[in-house]
């Protein structure tokens, strides 16, 4: 299988030159993605709602790529204030409870001061 990219469309994809997510051989390797929501142009104040719409982000790039959440086999969380972490719990739960892939978090300051949160993942494409 050749390399295939997949694009949000986000201007800082050229500008930096990256990609949403690439999918190489079995596997979908998603960028850090932010609560961002593309469809309004916005993103909340709320770490909770920022870390669903990371989700839904990441959904749409692994659907993109032929991979399903549930395909996820590693996630990585990175916020800028610890203290964030635990009431994100639910939607962990939510998106990732019966997956449960490897995890590691991290606190590091992100790009933009209004991104409390970024989640990068790496799925296997299904058989």
């Amino acid at each position: 299988m050749s390399r295939k990219l997949i694009s949000s469309g986000s201007e800082f994809e050229s500008k930096i030159g990256y990609s949403r997510a690439v999918v190489d051989g079995d596997y979908v390797f998603v960028s850090g993605t932010t609560g961002f929501n593309y469809a309004t142009n916005s993103i909340s104040d709320s770490v909770v709602e920022q870390a669903d719409q990371c989700f839904a982000n990441i959904e749409q790039a692994l659907q993109q790529a032929g991979a399903k959440v549930a395909d996820i086999v590693r996630v990585t969380y990175i916020l800028p204030n610890r203290d964030d972490f635990e009431p994100c719990w639910p939607v962990f739960q939510k998106w990732l409870g019966d997956v449960r892939p490897a995890a590691t978090v991290f606190e590091a300051r992100l790009l933009n001061d209004a991104m409390k949160i970024e989640v990068q993942v790496t799925a296997r494409l299904p058989k």
